[in-house]
């Protein structure tokens, strides 16, 4: 399952993201979406978790709770439409 993280700290990496979801299952990937130009956190990521049951449950004990001081948003991703 792809999951959205959306509203993260600015200081959130990679490593951050994947241990706050790894307790709920198996973590395929865990990205924080950066700038290509100034290699900031754009405030939002994605985690690949190889279970929906896992996927299910991350996102109901973390949407809305505190990870480094910001409140996130999870919910499952929604693929990119056709542009």
């Amino acid at each position: 399952m792809n999951i959205y993280v959306g509203n993260l700290a600015w200081g959130m990496a990679d490593e951050d993201l994947k241990s706050a979801f790894e307790e709920f299952g198996e973590v395929t990937s865990a990205v924080v979406i950066k700038d290509k130009f100034t290699g900031r956190s754009r405030g939002f990521g994605f985690v690949e978790m190889t279970s929906d049951e896992a996927g299910d449950k991350a996102i109901a004990a973390l949407n809305g709770k505190d990870l480094k001081g910001r409140e996130v948003k999870v919910n499952k991703a929604k693929p990119r439409e056709e542009r």
